[in-house]
């Protein structure tokens, strides 16, 4: 299903992910931290849950949780936002592609009141317990495709170091670069001390400002920017035009589509 832009401003106080349709763990036997133990129930990141716990959304035995509490989920009452971890209150799971604009932020609610990728799904994907949340980032000023979920366990996945899901970018920059330039940044260069993975770069117009078709197997802070930085050629524009084999293909921008049944068995797959 295609969905236009609308845009009411986000609800989301916080990024929520759905407990996951495997099984609870059985419980421990032990008292654990309560960032591990929503972690391990694949509701937040440690990271998201340690926010969760700090803007008072977590209580156990009825009282608000603090960071570092200590729980054993086999005596302990443990809620969200009232709600107790249990497999009967999980929300419908959905995945989207989104095409974000420029200077739209990916996250799902902004302190300076920036609109947000959230503001860009349509009301239906908005409201209730679904909360979705983007996969990654994409910076403000980049443009392109950005995978949106509520399923908690497939975001740690795609977002894991070790499965380097390929993102293939399109990069406007300054100049033209010559054969042995890209020749370097396709073998890696050193970024704040560390070699960045080896890159596929290739010329779509050679004709300054140069168009570069750029795939990345990994995902580090602004790195197509800073490794064009640093090679001489300073980036215009970038647009990631797919994710693995997902692709924006003809969806405009500022539009999103709910992945097709075949795109998600992939992702899945991964699990």
């Amino acid at each position: 299903m295609l969905y236009p832009a609308p845009g009411p401003a986000c609800e989301a106080l916080y990024l929520l992910k759905d407990l996951s349709n495997q099984p609870l763990p059985q419980p421990l036997s032990s008292d654990e931290k309560l960032q591990k133990l929503l972690s391990q129930w694949g509701v937040a990141s440690r990271r998201q849950s340690e926010m969760l716990i700090s803007t008072g959304h977590i209580t156990v035995n009825g009282v608000k949780a603090h960071i570092g509490q200590r729980a054993n989920p086999a005596v302990d009452d443990i809620r969200i936002d009232g709600r107790p971890l249990n497999s009967n209150n999980r929300p419908d799971k959905h995945y989207v592609l989104l095409n974000k604009p420029r200077g739209v932020v990916s996250t799902c609610d902004d302190p300076q009141g920036r609109k947000t990728v959230i503001d860009l799904l349509p009301t239906e994907l908005r409201q209730g317990d679904i909360r979705l949340h983007p996969v990654g980032r994409l910076d403000t000023d980049s443009t392109g495709a950005l995978l949106l979920t509520n399923h908690g366990q497939l975001t740690q996945v795609l977002t894991h170091p070790r499965h380097h899901i390929a993102k293939t970018y399109r990069v406007r920059v300054e100049g033209s670069p010559k054969d042995n330039t890209l020749e370097k940044w396709r073998r890696g260069i050193s970024l704040a001390g560390q070699m960045t993975a080896p890159a596929d770069v290739n010329v779509l117009h050679p004709k300054p400002p140069a168009l570069l078709e750029v795939i990345l197997h990994e995902g580090r802070n602004r790195q197509i920017r800073r490794v064009a930085d640093q090679l001489g050629h300073p980036v215009l524009s970038l647009h990631r035009s797919a994710i693995g084999s997902i692709s924006l293909g003809e969806l405009s921008l500022g539009q999103c589509r709910e992945l097709t049944p075949q795109e998600v068995k992939k992702l899945l797959d991964l699990l």
